[in-house]
C-alpha cells in the first residue's frame, strides 16, 4: 500500500534531516539517491541490512546495493523496508514497517531536536603523499612495459577537514544541484559508515522494458562552461584508454555468447567539472531470451578495467599489494535494485567517506605505457574536486 503526503509545513531538507536523525537513533541503515536527470529522489531504510557473498538482481528484494571494490568481499543489500519517493514537495511512502509508523504517525514537528544523522567510519583517514603516488604510477608503467598489464588504474585518498557546520542532507541536495547528470547518493550504515557520492559511470542497468545497459567511460580533462563538445580534442592516451574499456565490455559479451548488442559512441560528455569519453551499450534481453543478463554481466564487469586494469586478476592483486591502503567501497558499486521494477547500478566514483571531523576523498587514474605521473596526479586532484568543492570553503 502506498500513501502520498505533503511535507508542508516542513521543507524537504528539514523532513530528511529529521527522518535520518530518527533512523540514526534507532540504529537503522539508510540510503538517499537521485538518478541522473531524474525529477525525483528516494530514501530507503532498514533495521537489518544483509551481507551477501553473491548478488542475483532477478531475485533480491527491492532495496539498495552497496558493494566493495574487492569482488571477494561481501556486498551490502539494504532492503527497502521503508521507501520514500520525493518530488515537488510531496512524498510517496510504503506502509507497514515499524519505523515507517514512527516517521509518519509519530513525527513531532515541535518536539524534534536536531541530532546527528549519519554513522562515522571506523577506519583511519589517511592522505597519500604526492611522491608516493608518483612512485606508484612509475611502478605501474614499469609493469606495463614488462608486458604484465595492458592498463592499470592506481588510486589514492586525501583527507580534508569537514566544516564545523557540515550537514549530510545539505551536501546531498547541493550535489544534486551541481551535478544533474550524475547518480548522487548517501549510504549510511553501522556496517559501512557513511559514504557520499556523485558518480557519472553506470555499471549495469535493467529497465522495465527488459533492456540491459552499460557504458564505457574513460579519458579525463577539465570542463569549461560553454565549450562546444564537438570541438573537444583528445590525446592518443585518452583514446587508447577508452578503446581498452570498450574492448573489455565486448569481451564480457563474447564470454557469454551475446552478439546482439547496440554500441553508440564514443562521444564527449560532461560529468560535473570534467569531460570524459563515453560509449553506450544496449541489449534487448527479451529478444535474446536472456533474463539473467543483468546478474551475469554485473559479475563479469566488476571491477571494470576503468577502475582496476587489464588483465583483471593480476591487476587486482597488484593494486591490493601496492596501493598502500584499503579502497573499501571506493570503486565498488551501488544503486537501487528492483525499485519500481528497475535496477540502476553505478560504479562508486567521485565519492567521499565521512569521519568525525574529516572526509576522505578518493580518485584514480588510468595508467598506460606513455602515462606521466604528474599528469595522473593532477587528474586525481580534478576528480577529487567533484566532492571537494562542497567542503573546501
Amino acid at each position: 500500500m502506498e500513501q502520498t503526503k505533503s511535507i508542508s509545513p516542513l521543507s524537504v531538507r528539514e523532513f530528511l534531516s529529521r527522518a535520518t536523525s530518527i533512523y540514526f537513533q534507532h540504529k537503522f541503515s539508510f540510503a538517499l539517491w537521485r538518478l541522473p536527470d531524474a525529477p525525483a529522489f528516494y530514501m530507503a531504510a532498514s533495521e537489518n541490512p544483509q551481507q551477501l557473498s553473491a548478488i542475483s538482481l532477478e531475485e533480491v528484494k527491492p532495496g539498495f546495493l552497496f558493494a566493495p571494490f574487492d569482488p571477494a568481499e561481501k556486498k551490502i543489500h539494504l532492503p527497502a523496508d521503508d521507501l520514500f519517493r520525493f518530488e515537488s514537495g510531496q512524498f510517496t511512502a510504503t506502509q507497514g514497517s515499524k519505523l515507517n509508523e514512527i516517521l509518519i504517525n509519530e513525527f513531532s514537528h515541535e518536539a524534534f531536536t536536531k541530532a546527528k544523522c549519519y554513522y562515522e567510519s571506523a577506519h583511519s583517514a589517511k592522505s597519500a603523499p604526492e611522491r608516493s603516488f608518483h612512485k606508484l604510477v612509475a611502478d605501474c608503467k614499469e609493469a606495463i612495459e614488462r608486458g604484465i598489464f595492458e592498463k592499470i588504474v592506481p588510486s589514492r585518498s586525501e583527507s580534508v577537514k569537514l566544516p564545523f557546520d557540515f550537514d549530510v542532507i545539505d551536501a546531498f541536495h547541493e550535489l544534486c544541484e551541481l551535478y544533474p547528470h550524475a547518480m548522487v547518493s548517501v549510504f549510511s550504515s553501522p556496517l559501512t559508515g557513511t559514504w557520499v557520492g556523485a558518480t557519472p559511470e553506470m555499471l549495469v542497468c535493467v529497465g522495465k522494458d527488459h533492456h540491459f545497459h552499460t557504458v564505457a567511460v574513460a579519458g579525463t580533462q577539465p570542463y569549461t562552461e560553454g565549450v562546444d563538445l564537438r570541438s573537444v580534442t583528445w590525446t592518443q592516451k585518452d583514446i587508447e584508454e577508452q578503446a581498452l574499456v570498450e574492448r573489455y565490455i565486448i569481451s564480457c559479451f563474447k564470454k557469454i555468447r551475446v552478439r546482439e548488442f547496440e554500441e553508440q559512441g564514443p562521444k564527449t560528455v560532461v560529468a560535473g567539472n570534467l569531460l570524459h569519453l563515453k560509449t553506450h551499450f544496449d541489449v534487448n534481453m527479451a529478444a535474446i531470451n536472456f533474463p539473467e543478463l543483468g546478474t551475469v554481466m554485473l559479475k563479469l564487469l566488476h571491477p571494470t578495467s576503468a577502475v582496476c586494469g587489464m588483465p583483471l586478476e593480476p591487476s587486482l592483486e597488484f593494486l591490493k599489494n601496492q596501493e598502500g591502503y584499503d579502497r573499501q567501497f571506493y570503486s565498488g558499486y551501488l544503486g537501487p535494485v528492483n525499485v519500481q521494477e528497475e535496477s540502476h547500478i553505478y560504479v562508486n566514483l567521485r565519492c567521499m567517506q565521512l569521519f568525525a571531523n574529516v572526509a576522505l576523498l578518493y580518485a584514480g587514474a588510468g595508467v598506460l605505457a606513455d602515462s606521466d605521473p604528474e599528469r595522473e596526479w593532477k587528474e586525481t586532484a580534478l576528480k577529487m574536486n567533484t566532492l571537494g568543492r562542497i567542503i573546501r570553503r
